[in-house]
């Protein structure tokens, strides 16, 4: 391997490098990475080692990044690892020695080797028992898992952003303020005073303001923003407690909270260093300073940390990400070590890029540039007639501007754009791909090129210049679909259908695409065209009122022939693609927000106006318009994590300074701040200037980010403008002190001067290059080859058996059928009524007598499922308040004509009942929140899941268990309507959700209880209905009808398997306490006691420990 190696100034040692075959990481410990280092197969290798050697478990591992994308990514990375190392194991004479893990892990004695795998495939039967998570996943998981002893509202809902509630706030506030008899000329416009409030309460929700908000004089202009500003954070927060809303700030905000709090952290802190012994932290470079806070307080010196980042990648700093906190971890690190080798490039452009680079340190002198070695000796792409992989190209003033002035950026955007269209098709008719994995060459195809931007609008311009030439392109990123052309054609429908009978609203819309008429026939008063498109808009109105927007879209698309007029023009399939995007999120919208069209209208301005001041919501970026093979035009901090063959990056010049902030975020001694107090707040001057360092800082690694996505070619351009003194690749080429940082600005020399440095940089792996006027050429893509056509076979077996199931769908055939569509929310579907009223037996005549609270409330699933969602909400059984609470807000939201008085004083003596013999007396009041886990959801595997296992159980495989072990007791006959079923096979997943599980204490050890509520009916309805329906035998007849046992069978094998990983020295015998099933409706509150012993309402059934373990092997395909 090549090593290029940078020389650093005195006194700023080069970090050791990381040898993953030497001891394992221990204590907190930094990998500094480089772009195409290899940080994810890091970590995966990490936990291959880890597990194998025996340090840790799967459930003791704890894996953290910082995106949804990322983290997916890296699950997959670590399983594939996994399993690698699994088949290596099991056959380590075999072992590719180019693999060093697989076979340093391999190298080791026979016993050990046959450790390692067992070890290995261990972890991945319980590969789910990790936490390979996000940070806010994370935090999510743990304030759950805390419930009382943290800062967690179960009933709260988590939205994606707080933009709405943040706006509402800021015009509430600013009405208070100024919106009242003589209150006088407002010192805010709303406008302001909303960029203000966006500012301090999603930009920055958590830093430091000053001036002090404590300390502000409101009389000043600056002491007035400033208690605005704490003003606004104050009413958010309490907003959002109010209405049960948190968002992914308050996860971390909260958990760190938690952490800190005096009489909560101790707990919560232990139980963290309990449940884990080894912390991998992907991305690091985009922590904060509370998300490093909630690693470092329970980890930090107490278990193994391993944190690894690329500070010179650090480029979210506009979405709260702080590159100083990295540092912060990086300086009380027990160790710190690179990863010094590239993967990704060949190297030769790394060499090339250590010329442009220069050892430069990136916007802090403890971030620079390091030495890297590259993997890959030979050339991966060879491109005609330019031998240096490297290419700085040079657009000279002459003939553009007049002597001696800067280029008008347009100008200088205009001729780098028609290059760029010439030097990729000069790339695709010249250019040839050698594989990395040895593969034969081939010529580069578009789908090799990307072409990196700042901006939507560069985007676009290069597009443009490229379909021009003939070139397939897609622009990929994180462009809000709410700034496209497309969001402003559903502003007009939407306009057009609330007010249809204004011929201007008509008019504009008729010439939008939805329409597509003809100016011509648009402005002709005797033609009828509008006359019609308004009546077709009534028509679309109704229909947005009975079926939403989706159906009016299609009912666009239909009678108005949508795609294929659109299809028809270039560009059409990106703007087809954004109008189906935008359908669907106006459809979402206009139902979970029960939103009217007029509302809807008012939303969607809102949402615009937001996207053309932010970067676009994630959730709501534009959909790729094309799977065809094209060039990639792409922003830079999107590109990032991604590579390609061939990059160019036309507009690394180019970057407007922009206008004076309306606030300022800068560093100083305590931490990020942000001054909101304007331009007559003291130090406001310092604090700008600091603040745009910072921002120049942020920009040279974004510069060094889109540098570092190419594998095997690399061409950049320069253009001497007023945009350029500040832009980073400017900065980087003339300041070549890498003992400094750049500074801010650096003024444009005169052209000669300019080329006389990039000159001077040039190397056999560096050109520089002069921009001249060529004609683009058109792309013609190679004739396709076909082969002959015939007819696929099939020529393997698919495996008909697996599936997604649940107790629901393995009893269905034996239950009538229901409705005959899912239901559009969960329901109970497993609560059929009973008639018991005539069966045997005439004891217990005395219950008769105990009228049954819940005989006038209504039945049916939609009514057990209301009573099952408000049971989960209750907190507190024994507060009375809290029950009514919740049934009320249940009622609201599905059973409005339900009395909610009624319910409540049900609940409250179902919640009162005592729960029998095996629960030990104890009524659902009378436990804490903290022993009973509600909705335990689960998905177990069947058979392997997916694992191609021999062995394929099938559900008939549990009747002789039963029999074997329940040949006596109260269900020892339902083996045969068991064996009455279907005999399904069992391969795939099991799902349910388990309503409760109770956790009582015996002598100190812990029991468990499967708890599942019944609102069935078991009498008819010619009588009322009383505590005798509910009495032992009526309900051991509507168990065995139901199937119930077997359900009861089911969750206990999951919470078998449940207690298996998470419960210390589990036993079946000790731990699995049995089932109760809570028929509510019997339920009759302390003192209503059966002739023997039972309790109405409650069915109680400890089935035998050895047939729960028996029933989980036997699912599991084990025996």
């Amino acid at each position: 391997m090549t090593d290029h190696r940078l020389s650093l100034p005195l006194g700023e040692p080069i970090p050791d490098r990381f040898a993953m075959l030497g001891p394992l990481p221990t204590g907190t410990t930094v990998h500094e990475a480089s772009a195409g280092t290899g940080k994810t197969f890091t970590i995966a290798a990490l936990v291959a080692r880890y597990v194998a050697e025996g340090v840790a478990t799967m459930d003791e591992l704890l894996v953290v990044s910082f995106s949804r994308e990322s983290t997916r990514e890296l699950r997959e990375r670590v399983r594939e690892r996994l399993v690698s190392v699994r088949e290596g194991l099991a056959r380590p004479q075999d072992v590719d020695p180019r693999d060093s893990v697989l076979a340093h892990l391999a190298a080791a004695p026979t016993d050990e080797t046959d450790r390692r795998h067992r070890r290995v495939q261990e972890a991945l039967a319980d590969f789910d028992a990790a936490t390979v998570t996000t940070t806010h996943g994370f935090c999510q998981q743990v304030l759950a898992a805390l419930g009382t002893a943290g800062d967690h509202d179960p009933g709260a809902q988590l939205v994606e952003g707080i933009g709405d509630l943040v706006r509402e706030v800021a015009d509430d506030l600013y009405l208070r303020k100024w919106g009242v008899a003589g209150a006088g000329a407002p010192e805010l416009t709303i406008e302001q005073f909303r960029s203000l409030a966006v500012d301090v309460a999603v930009r920055d929700p958590g830093t430091l303001l000053v001036p002090t908000p404590a300390d502000a004089d409101p009389t000043t202009p600056h002491g007035l923003r400033t208690r605005i500003a704490s003003a606004v954070r104050t009413e958010v927060e309490a907003r959002k407690r109010r209405l049960h809303l948190f968002d992914y700030d308050d996860l971390l905000s909260r958990l760190d909270g938690t952490l800190q709090a005096e009489v909560t952290g101790p707990v919560a802190v232990q139980r963290l260093r309990d449940r884990y012994r080894i912390v991998l932290v992907d991305e690091f470079q985009d922590t904060d300073p509370v998300q490093w806070s909630i690693l470092r307080i329970p980890f930090h010196g107490h278990r193994t940390l391993v944190l690894i980042g690329d500070p010179k990648q650090a480029i979210y700093a506009f979405r709260g990400a702080d590159v100083h906190a990295y540092l912060s971890a990086r300086d009380v690190a027990g160790a710190v070590h690179t990863l010094p080798t590239s993967f990704r490039s060949d190297a030769a452009l790394v060499a090339g890029l250590d010329a442009v680079f220069g050892g430069a340190a990136l916007g802090d002198p403890r971030i620079r540039v390091g030495p890297v070695e590259a993997v890959h000796q030979g050339r991966l792409i060879e491109v005609d007639g330019t031998p240096a992989p490297v290419r700085l190209r040079v657009l000279p003033r002459e003939g553009l501007t007049a002597p001696g002035k800067l280029l008008p950026t347009q100008v200088a955007v205009d001729s780098i754009v028609h290059d760029v269209a010439a030097e990729v098709v000069r790339t695709l008719e010249c250019a040839r791909l050698n594989p990395r994995d040895g593969g034969p060459q081939r010529a580069v195809v578009p789908g090799d090129i990307a072409v990196l931007v700042r901006t939507n609008k560069q985007a676009e311009q290069v597009s443009a210049g490229l379909r021009a030439a003939g070139v397939p392109v897609v622009v990929t990123g994180r462009t809000s679909v709410f700034a496209t052309p497309a969001a402003e054609q559903w502003q007009l429908l939407l306009e057009a259908l609330e007010q249809p009978h204004r011929t201007a609203r008509v008019a504009r819309l008729a010439l939008g695409p939805f329409a597509g008429l003809p100016a011509a026939q648009v402005a002709d008063p005797d033609d009828g065209s509008i006359t019609e498109l308004a009546l077709q808009l009534r028509a679309w109105s109704r229909l947005l009122d009975e079926r939403g927007v989706a159906a009016v879209f299609e009912a666009v698309s239909a009678e108005r022939s949508l795609q294929p007029r659109l299809l028809a023009f270039d560009g059409g399939e990106r703007l087809l693609t954004d109008l189906r995007h935008l359908a669907q999120v106006l459809h979402e919208v206009a139902q979970h927000e029960q939103r009217g069209l007029s509302a809807l209208v008012t939303w969607l301005r809102a949402r615009r106006d937001e996207a053309a001041r932010e970067a676009g919501a994630l959730e709501r970026s534009r959909r790729l318009d094309s799977d065809a093979a094209a060039v990639q035009v792409i922003t830079v901090h999107t590109s990032k994590g991604l590579e390609f063959p061939v990059v160019m990056m036309p507009f690394g010049w180019n970057r407007w300074p922009g206008n004076e902030p309306a606030t300022a975020a800068f560093h100083d001694e305590h931490g990020r701040v942000r001054d909101v107090g304007g331009p007559t707040g003291p130090g406001w001057a310092a604090h700008v200037a600091q603040g745009k360092a910072e921002g120049a800082g942020d920009d040279l690694r974004l510069a060094y980010v889109g540098l570092t996505r190419a594998m095997g070619h690399l061409v950049t351009w320069w253009a001497p403008t007023a945009n350029t003194v500040t832009s980073a690749l400017h900065r980087l080429l003339l300041h070549r002190d890498p003992a400094t940082v750049a500074p801010t600005k650096i003024p444009v020399p005169a052209d000669s001067v300019a080329l006389q440095a990039f000159r001077g940089l040039a190397t056999e792996h560096l050109a520089v290059e002069l921009v001249q006027s060529r004609p683009v050429g058109r792309y013609e893509p190679p004739a396709p080859t076909s082969a002959a056509l015939s007819v696929a076979t099939l020529d393997r077996a698919l495996d008909t058996t697996w599936r997604r199931t649940s107790y629901s769908a393995l009893t269905a055939a034996a239950h009538d059928q229901r409705m005959g569509s899912e239901p559009e929310v969960a329901q109970k579907d497993d609560e059929a009524d009973t008639d018991v009223a005539e069966a045997d037996g005439t004891a217990d005549t005395a219950l008769r007598a105990v009228p049954s609270a819940w005989d006038e409330l209504p039945g049916g699933t939609g009514f057990g499922t209301l009573v099952h969602a408000a049971l989960e909400q209750i907190e507190d059984a024994h507060d009375e308040a809290g029950v009514r609470a919740a049934v009320a807000l249940n009622v609201a939201r599905s059973a409005p004509g339900t009395d909610v008085s009624v319910l409540t004083d049900a609940l409250v003596t179902a919640l009162r009942t005592p729960l029998g013999m095996l629960a030990g007396g104890i009524s659902l009041a009378e436990l804490s929140s903290s022993d009973r886990l509600p909705e335990l959801d689960f998905e177990l595997p069947l058979a392997g899941g997916d694992e191609p296992l021999a062995i394929r159980p099938v559900l008939s495989g549990l009747v002789p268990l039963w029999r074997r072990h329940c040949s006596t007791g109260v269900l020892s006959g339902y083996a045969d309507e068991l064996a009455a079923l279907d005999p399904a096979p069992l391969r795939g997943y099991l799902t349910g959700s388990i309503d409760a599980v109770l956790r009582l204490r015996v002598g100190g050890t812990p029991t468990y209880l499967v708890v599942d509520y019944k609102t069935n009916r078991l009498g008819g309805y010619v009588e009322p209905l009383t505590a005798w329906h509910y009495r032992h035998e009526a309900m051991q007849t509507a168990m065995i009808e139901a199937h119930y046992p077997l359900q009861a069978l089911l969750y206990g094998v999951a919470l078998h398997r449940y207690l298996r990983w998470r419960q210390p020295g589990y036993d079946p015998d000790v731990h699995l306490g049995g089932s109760l099933y809570l028929f509510l409706r019997g339920m009759s509150g302390p003192g209503v006691v059966a002739a023997d012993g039972s309790v109405p309402g409650v069915f109680a059934w400890r089935p035998p420990s050895a047939l729960v373990v028996g029933a989980s092997d036997l699912l599991a395909g084990t025996t």
